[in-house]
């Protein structure tokens, strides 16, 4: 048998130990937990505490829960979603906040606002967006959740839901291809690797944007960078780049993935979380230019 094989099965096998360890950790350990405040099933609404104004077109948002000792309960890489009536219609939209389990008592969402009349492809701008942005202090926001297929459990293990079935995969390199507001759910998963000391896993992000300025939480990416030059390796693309940029332009390509993502191999995963074009044209084909499986990717 090819020694590959053995060494991916091998992995695989511990990985699904370890993965089961931790969960029936976190199950004996049930009865002192906080208490949730999300619900999958059904929506709950949160009060509106405080808005910030991180630039001219971002915010971040905070939203009390229930009590200061409920914990919001979304686990690493899954979102939530927001509900609202607006214009007579129900809008719901995916989210991922900036904040995690560790937070108790609230939960923050960093979030660009599309204004209408802005960009042609979209007169009405973002709908979600901008009911956010006008938002008084006090009101509230319906949000059900956790949803998703991915969880990140810890120390380059994650559990993916496919169908009925749960698929354990195993990494030490972790790549990670964000397009705009793509980014949350990728910081989510750095923060938390980088909080765990027994997590040694090494972290790839491609970030692609519009512009330079549509660049979200670059300041806290950037910071993680400088404080883990080892751990952490950062790139961006921009479609329209400014006339000092030092890094890529343009649509991610093959070059960009050879260049800043992890060669493909048994001990690498890359994350993926943008538009949908993103995913479909860019990144996917890109990945198996360079020798990716699609055991080896998945997209948010």
């Amino acid at each position: 048998m090819d020694w590959q094989v053995i060494a991916g099965t091998t992995a695989g096998f511990v990985g699904l130990l370890i993965f089961l360890y931790l969960r029936k950790g976190k199950g004996a350990s049930k009865k002192a937990e906080r208490k949730i405040a999300l619900d999958p099933k059904q929506k709950i609404p949160f009060v509106l505490t405080e808005k910030e104004v991180v630039t001219s077109d971002t915010r971040r948002f905070r939203f009390a829960l229930q009590t200061p000792e409920h914990k919001l309960g979304l686990p690493i890489g899954q979102h939530m979603y927001l509900s609202a009536m607006i214009g007579g219609q129900l809008v719901v939209r995916p989210y991922t906040p900036v904040t995690s389990d560790d937070e108790i008592g609230y939960f923050d969402l960093v979030i660009k606002v599309y204004a209408a009349g802005v960009h042609p492809k979209f007169p009405d701008g973002g709908k979600m967006s901008q009911y956010l942005d006008a938002m008084a202090i006090g009101s509230k926001i319906d949000v059900r959740g956790p949803s998703g297929k991915m969880t990140y459990v810890g120390r380059g293990i994650m559990n993916i839901k496919n169908n009925r079935e749960e698929e354990v995969r195993v990494c030490k390199k972790l790549g990670m291809m964000a397009g705009g507001t793509g980014i949350t759910p990728m910081l989510q998963v750095v923060r938390q690797i980088l909080k765990d000391p027994e997590d040694n896993t090494e972290m790839w992000l491609l970030f692609a944007n519009q512009t330079e300025s549509d660049i979200l939480l670059r300041d806290e990416l950037e910071q993680i960078a400088k404080q883990h030059p080892d751990r952490f390796h950062l790139w961006y693309t921009v479609d329209t780049p400014p006339q000092d940029w030092d890094f890529s332009s343009g649509f991610i390509d093959i070059a960009m993935v050879r260049e800043h993502m992890p060669p493909a191999g048994d001990d690498v995963q890359v994350f993926m979380c943008g538009p949908p074009p993103m995913i479909k044209f860019a990144c996917i084909p890109n990945l198996e230019k360079v020798g990716f499986t699609d055991q080896q990717f998945f997209a948010f």
